[in-house]
């Protein structure tokens, strides 16, 4: 994966950029990013580091004391300003090759049938 290909837009990798972009500039820990992005740890951890990689998103752990804090550090993530630009032409992609998909799929057939 190139950084000017960026990650492939699975809809999980779309709802996870449409949660983070939200509030582009808000830093959020991986659980935020499930809950607003509707999807379980597992599928959104493995999107976070692609995105990462691609130069899309930053993140840095926080800086306190698991034990005092009594849970374990947070990773927080938040989308560069390249990642801003880049999501947002991505998803635009994605919307209009959906859009073309349905335009397909709803033009009549010879025949008479959709």
């Amino acid at each position: 994966m190139s950084r000017s290909s960026g990650p492939r837009m699975t809809l999980p990798t779309q709802l996870v950029l449409r949660a983070l972009l939200e509030q582009p500039t808000r830093e959020m820990y991986g659980l935020e990013v499930c809950a607003a992005a509707g999807l379980p740890s597992g599928t959104i951890h493995p999107i976070l580091a692609r995105l990462e990689q691609a130069g899309w998103l930053k993140s840095h752990w926080e800086q306190v004391d698991p034990k005092e804090k009594g849970r374990p550090r947070r990773r927080y993530y938040r989308l560069s300003p390249d990642g801003i630009e880049h999501a947002g032409a991505a998803l635009a992609r994605a919307h209009a090759a959906a859009a073309r998909l349905t335009a397909l799929r709803l033009r009549p057939t010879p025949g008479g049938t959709a």
